[in-house]
């Protein structure tokens, strides 16, 4: 059986523009340009992300799954699916 994730994730702003997560010590910004399926969410969708996984991130509400290395550097992860 795999450990528990102790670490904690928590959406910190949600502008215009995008939103702000806060994963561990580290504050990562998801533009809606670049993760456009996040554009028409809601607050509480947005809000409602789990980390099921090291390295992994999931909004249950969207259906959205991404790797925190794609949000880190997205221009390495050059598919893009439409919203």
């Amino acid at each position: 059986m795999h450990g528990l994730i102790t670490s904690a994730v928590e959406v910190t702003n949600i502008s215009r523009h995008g939103f702000w997560l806060l994963l561990d010590e580290e504050e990562l910004l998801l533009p809606f340009e670049q993760f456009p399926w996040f554009k028409s969410a809601t607050v509480e969708q947005i809000i409602n992300v789990e980390q099921p996984s090291a390295g992994h991130l999931y909004w249950p509400a969207l259906d959205v799954d991404l790797a925190v290395q794609s949000i880190r550097q997205p221009e390495a992860f050059p598919l893009i699916a439409r919203s």
